[in-house]
């Protein structure tokens, strides 16, 4: 990666982007830059490092000075004001080059105004969506500049010779920075880790790959003193001797040489003093003889080396004392022989390096304490090296059509407007509508930009387009928060050097440096897990369509159903799968016979079953005596919404929360969904003392102990956030039933899935949103092709059994027709797709004071000129009290975005002495 320092900058030249030509130039004596860093407030200016020449860098992330000398990491997003830049603190250095920046200068300028238009700092929206690239992997050094001194700033400072920053106290590096006194540069530093790698044979230590040995010597070299009894040689001389001593002479003549003093003198049968005063007045000396090699040092010259001298005199069949008489005789010698190189450092050698010694010994087969003693003994070491790029998730294969045949569909069936949609049919039959767009841009050298809301979503938006990009001769990527962030770095490096153009992934994707973007396509447009639950609380698919715009881009939606702001573009709708549904209406009883057994004409409303219908319970005990699968949604977990009193209908409350606590019967706990909140289930009413407790609204636990109850014996699965069953004997094919919340639709399908039952619809209308029938319909359509290849039978419990969102599925219309008609609705109430909705919230400790802040807030809106029609309330939040604070609302609707932009500029106008809190296009209003 190359640096731009505080010495004049040179680009880089390994940059392989191709030049952004959207960039704002500056003299270099006037810039400034406006950086954003991840936290929640405004984007700030900063000038230009020192010695900079070169256009405002958008896109390229910058070191900058912070409170109390520390560092942080900034994205530059436009240009500053150049009033007063000199009272402005310098960048320290430009982490990127400008040919090749961190996001593109187009994406840099619609995610930064969107977010001014919302009313949100920049720095928040931009720590929610870019998902790498705050922490670089950077070596921070400093040093004074020549001539400067730095004494006065304290003794331990650097001199005039790069060191290391960490080494310093960040208050003091500051203050001389801030004075001109010091250089910081940024060196790249990238991810070391520890490796066990074997070491070349010449490398590893004499003392490892030789062992000592015993070895025979030369016999003409040995020490015949040492290796053999002495040998006496008869000596003739003239000399006085006594006459004992004569016999000692006259015997040793006769008899020839003795091995020593003490044979002699027993011969001669005199003593030893005798013997040895003969010697000494030189009638005899000791005389080396040669003597024939004895068979240990013959079996060793013929068998040898040998590990030890007990090996030797084992294998020769000799006393040790023998052999250990040859070796201090020089017979034998300790010597160093090569040793075969272990087995284990050879799989090393060939397989290596490896992540750890267990690593190693599992690989070669060996002990994890043999491989240990191996590195110990300088077979192998332990090295740091550069981390290598993370394993990333492997493209599908393409097993549609070829290029030529998909490029060919230059006239594709898809509008080729700035915006457009697709909708209807089933996710296969989405994805090979939209094949041959991509294939065709991808084949012209552009990139494609595809976000999906959920996992499940993103999984088979994968399967279904990740093989194009091989088939146009480039790389497809996978990008989400599931993946660790060195593998989203080393994605996000692959697309900036152009190896990577089509990205599918999800929000975390949006930002991503895709060259020559030519279609950002949004999965499921209407879902609300695009939209951010907390941080900027942004709607994904609203930020995308700026970002497009910015970047001229097309823009297209897909989805199973459109949403009610789509309606009006340019589109296609697929034919809708075939879907099969029954519905029981608690509210009327039913009139005839329908669908053959299921329904029955002399049935009350009492007699059709709660919470498992008559109907739905004749089906499920077909399901069982087939072996088939089914699966049941539920509105909600746990075991029931609330425990009620039979007598007082009081209803236990959480005490931070304007919520009932939800009642979860396998750990007899009552649980706020909102905080968190837990208490045991209370022993008598405290309002009226009575013992009893009613539950109502069933969850997951109530509606799967039902169903065991109706089906002794047969598998049931729960799936909720509190409870997970592993699904995969389901997904083998075995038979089952599976109970869960949504999160049903984020796993596959069960293969034989012959039923599935929504329990209690209401739920899902009950619900203080205008967009609940919406929500609603959606969730039909979802169930209803859920399946990939077949249409299970849909059987809908609900109280609203005419309602059209229910009814256009039942009779087989198309994915348009209930949103066209929603649109028209709203087209007479001034809602979206016909005016822009931003949700103000007011939050306060005391209830007073949120609702005095609120109602200010109201009348300054309608004193700055806001009309009726736009400013709906205050009034309390559907939630009252979340977490112990007083929640109250205001809900603006303006014509277009800058009207709206227009009304919330007068939160800037004074403090409201509460909390305040946008959101732009909320999801439950």
């Amino acid at each position: 990666m190359t640096l731009w320092t505080v010495s004049p900058p040179a680009v880089s030249s390994e940059a392989e982007e191709k030049p952004v030509q959207d960039t704002v130039s500056l003299t270099a004596a006037d810039q400034t830059w406006q950086v954003c860093v991840p936290l929640p407030i405004a984007a700030l200016d900063f000038a230009a490092p020192h010695g900079y020449v070169g256009e405002v860098p958008l896109g390229c992330r910058v070191a900058v000075p912070w409170r109390g000398g520390e560092i942080r990491v900034g994205l530059v997003v436009g240009a500053g004001s150049s009033m007063g830049r000199h009272r402005l603190r310098e960048a320290l250095a430009l982490l990127d080059s400008p040919e090749a920046p961190w996001v593109a200068p187009g994406t840099a300028r619609g995610l930064t105004a969107w977010a001014e238009e919302a009313h949100l700092p920049p720095g928040l929206v931009w720590d929610d969506l870019l998902c790498t690239g705050w922490e670089p992997a950077h070596r921070h050094e400093v040093r004074a500049v020549p001539g400067a001194d730095l004494s006065p700033y304290g003794e331990t400072l650097p001199d005039t010779d790069w060191s290391r920053a960490d080494l310093y106290p960040p208050a003091l590096l500051d203050a001389a920075r801030e004075q001109g006194l010091l250089d910081d540069r940024f060196l790249p530093d990238p991810p070391q880790v520890n490796r066990v790698v074997a070491r070349d044979l010449n490398d590893v230590p004499p003392a490892a790959r030789t062992q000592v040995v015993v070895t025979a010597q030369p016999w003409e070299a040995a020490d015949p003193a040492l290796c053999t009894p002495p040998h006496w040689e008869a000596v003739t001389g003239e000399g006085a001797l006594t006459a004992k001593q004569q016999q000692a002479h006259d015997w040793l003549r006769a008899h020839g040489p003795q091995p020593s003093l003490g044979a002699w003198a027993s011969g001669a049968k005199v003593g030893l003093p005798v013997v040895r005063k003969v010697a000494d007045l030189g009638w005899a000396q000791e005389h080396p003889q040669a003597v024939p090699p004895p068979p240990a040092w013959k079996w060793l010259r013929e068998h040898g080396p040998v590990a030890s001298p007990a090996a030797w005199a084992s294998a020769a069949g000799v006393r040790p004392a023998e052999v250990r008489r040859l070796m201090e005789g020089g017979a034998a010698d300790y010597t160093f022989t090569p040793v075969t190189p272990p087995a284990a450092w050879a799989w090393l050698r060939e397989h290596g390096p490896a992540e750890t010694v267990s690593a190693w010994a599992t690989g070669a087969g060996v002990s994890p304490s043999v491989a240990a003693g191996l590195l110990a003994r300088g077979w192998a070491a332990q090295v740091q090296m550069p981390a290598p790029p993370p394993e990333l998730p492997a493209a599908p294969l393409w097993a549609g059509p070829p290029l030529d045949e998909l490029t060919a569909l230059a006239a594709d069936a898809l509008p080729e407007e700035d915006r457009w949609r697709l909708h209807g049919g089933r996710p296969a039959s989405r994805f090979a509508a939209l094949a041959p767009r991509v294939a065709r841009l991808l084949a012209q050298g552009r990139s494609v930009l595809i976000l999906a809301p959920d996992h499940a979503t993103l999984r088979r938006a994968w399967a279904g387009l990740g093989g194009l990009a091989a088939l146009a001769g480039t790389r497809a990527a996978l990008l989400s928060g599931q993946l660790s962030p060195r593998q989203r770095e080393e994605i996000w490096r692959q697309v900036r050097a152009g190896d990577v153009r089509l990205v599918i992934g999800s929000a975390l994707a949006l930002s991503a440096p895709l060259p020559d973007l030519a279609l950002l396509v949004v999965l499921e447009e209407g879902s609300d897990a695009y939209k951010l639950l907390s941080g900027s609380r942004a709607f994904v698919p609203d930020v995308a369509a700026r970002v497009a715009r910015s970047l001229r881009a097309a823009l297209g939606l897909v989805g199973s159903v459109p949403a009610v702001e789509s309606v009006p573009l340019p589109g296609l709708v697929l034919a809708p799968p075939r879907a099969r549904v029954h519905v029981v209406d608690y509210a009327q009883p039913p009139a005839q016979p329908e669908l053959g057994p299921l329904s029955s004409v002399h049935l009350t409303p009492g007699d059709l079953g709660y919470p498992i219908s008559h109907d739905l319970a004749r089906l499920l005990r077909q399901v069982q005596e087939r072996g088939r699968q089914a699966a049941l949604l539920a509105p909600r977990r746990g075991y029931s919404a609330l425990l009620r009193c039979p007598r007082c209908d009081h209803v236990p409350g959480c005490p931070n929360c304007d919520v009932p606590l939800r009642f979860h019967q396998d750990r007899r706990q009552m649980e706020c969904h909102q905080c968190g909140h837990h208490q045991s289930v209370p022993d008598r009413c405290d309002e009226c003392g009575e013992q009893m407790w009613k539950a109502r609204g069933p969850g997951t636990e109530w509606i799967a102990a039902e169903v065991e109850k109706l089906l002794p014996g047969f598998p049931v699965y729960r799936l909720d956030k509190d409870h997970q069953d592993d699904l995969a004997p389901l997904h083998a094919g075995e038979a089952g039933v599976v109970v869960g919340t949504q999160l049903l639709l984020a796993q596959p399908s069960p293969p034989n899935l012959a039923l599935i039952g929504v329990t209690l619809a209401d739920t899902w209308l009950g619900v203080s949103d205008f967009r609940a029938s919406e929500r609603y319909h959606r969730l039909l359509r979802q169930l209803a092709e859920w399946h990939p290849s077949r249409a299970p039978l849909l059987v809908v419990q609900t109280f609203q059994g005419d309602h059209p969102a229910l009814k256009v599925l039942e009779t087989g219309r198309d994915a348009l027709a209930y949103p066209a008609a929603e649109e028209r609705v709203r087209a007479e109430l001034f809602y979206p797709p016909h005016a822009r909705l931003a949700q103000i919230e007011v939050a306060a400790r005391d209830r007073d004071r949120a609702k005095v802040a609120a109602q200010a807030l109201a009348d300054a809106l309608h004193g700055a000129g806001a009309v009726a029609t736009e400013v709906l309330g205050p009034a309390p939040a559907a939630v009252a009290r979340v977490r112990g604070a007083y929640l109250y609302q205001l809900l603006l609707r303006a014509r277009n975005d800058a009207r709206l932009a227009e009304l919330l500029g007068v939160l800037d106008t004074r403090s409201w002495g509460a909390r305040v809190r946008v959101d732009v296009n909320p999801r439950s209003t």
